[in-house]
């Protein structure tokens, strides 16, 4: 069998709000393979982000199992989990989350850093994701001066600079025209391939998901 880099178990999440209980994941298992892309589809509020920030170990379930490259995260402390996730995933937003202040350069730098690379190796190794993903020349603009591509290309970068074993992507093209978006998703499929890293893509947008591997349909809760 395939080595899983990201697996749930019979994942259930229940929030609840004074006498309000509202079961938003309801018995949810998923497995993630190295180098897999994977695709979840569903309606608004059908729980696809919910299930993103439990994956991630962003959130706790309610019951049920989260494996990250082996390690269960029930059983670990939070800055346990803090370390593996910086280790082990990446993250790209709809909206890229870069931080105005700094450039291009730092940003991507940030995880590394967090991570205790050193500044030199940090900034070595930001460069040169920022020229794999076509920003070699704008490595000291800031996110402002930008495009809206530019920015989701350098989160992308950012995503990937630690070399993690799985990068979740919650709909990374939903803020971009279809000729922006397309051309994210061709670097995304590039990477994957490059560097063996598993997708694992929240989208509303048939024309990803069917470049993926696999999709899994979330409906109430389940997947189907």
């Amino acid at each position: 069998m395939s080595e899983a880099v990201l697996e749930c178990r019979d994942v259930h999440k229940r929030f609840e709000q004074g006498n309000l209980n509202v079961d938003v994941l309801q018995g949810v298992s998923l497995r993630i393979e190295r180098g897999q892309r994977a695709a979840i589809m569903g309606a608004s509020g059908s729980g696809k982000s919910t299930l993103l920030h439990l994956l991630g170990g962003l959130d706790a379930p309610s019951s049920g199992q989260i494996v990250l490259d082996g390690e269960d995260l029930s059983t670990l402390s939070e800055p346990r989990i803090a370390a593996l996730r910086n280790r082990a995933l990446g993250f790209v937003y709809q909206f890229h989350h870069l931080l105005g202040e700094f450039t291009l350069l730092e940003n991507v730098a940030m995880p590394l850093l967090i991570g205790g690379v050193g500044l030199g190796e940090a900034r070595e190794r930001s460069a040169r994701i920022l020229e794999r993903v076509g920003l070699a020349q704008r490595v000291e603009h800031k996110p402002g001066e930008l495009s809206g591509g530019e920015r989701q290309r350098a989160a992308v970068a950012r995503a990937l600079v630690t070399r993690p074993k799985c990068v979740l992507a919650d709909e990374p093209t939903g803020n971009l025209d279809r000729k922006t978006a397309e051309r994210v998703y061709e670097l995304m499929l590039e990477l994957n391939a490059e560097y063996q890293v598993s997708f694992l893509v929240v989208t509303h947008d048939p024309a990803l998901a069917k470049r993926m591997d696999h999709t899994f349909q979330l409906e109430d809760g389940r997947i189907v």
